[in-house]
């Protein structure tokens, strides 16, 4: 999909600059996949101690299970 936009020339330089990247597209796109990331990692942060937690669970017991 083609898409135009008009972006900071000097933040698209330094981007291409700093990651090393041979096409402005190319880091364009590392930018996307980064800041993708780096919201699923904090979706996973804001559920941090919502799971219940069994202090009776034996995760060793359940180890020896397939032995």
């Amino acid at each position: 999909m083609s898409t135009n936009l008009a972006i900071d020339d000097t933040l698209i330089n330094e981007a291409v600059e700093i990651g090393r990247h041979r096409t402005k597209k190319a880091a364009v796109t590392a930018a996307l996949e980064e800041y993708i990331q780096h919201h699923k990692q904090m979706q996973i942060v804001d559920i941090f101690g919502t799971i219940p937690f069994d202090p009776n669970y034996d995760y060793k017991k359940q180890r020896n299970k397939d032995k």
